[in-house]
């Protein structure tokens, strides 16, 4: 079983494992660790159920299990789950959603 399907974020929290970086350039130069970038891509693994507005009406988170997304270059909240790092952000905080 998965890790993360053990875990359920809270509100509108969403679990999402970042991409691996590039290691290597279209011209097959290795990039040293301390060079790469920060990957901002991401797929959600988890969403939670949503927030509740002022009148007590959950709304629901806007991405999906599955989606690829692009996260801030800063925030969200690291998670380890069976060795692995995830991290959880708001459903407010993810940037946009990639579409086929």
């Amino acid at each position: 079983m998965q890790a993360f399907r053990k875990f359920l974020p809270m509100f509108d929290r969403v679990l999402v494992e970042r991409l691996a970086a590039e290691t290597v350039t279209k011209g097959g130069i290795m990039i040293p660790e301390k060079s790469q970038a920060k990957v901002l891509q991401a797929t959600v693994v988890a969403v939670g159920p949503g927030s509740s507005n002022k009148d007590g009406k959950v709304t629901p988170v806007c991405v999906k299990v599955g989606d690829k997304v692009l996260l801030p270059e800063y925030g969200g909240t690291k998670v380890i789950l069976e060795d692995k790092d995830y991290f959880l952000f708001r459903d407010g905080d993810i940037l946009g959603k990639y579409v086929d």
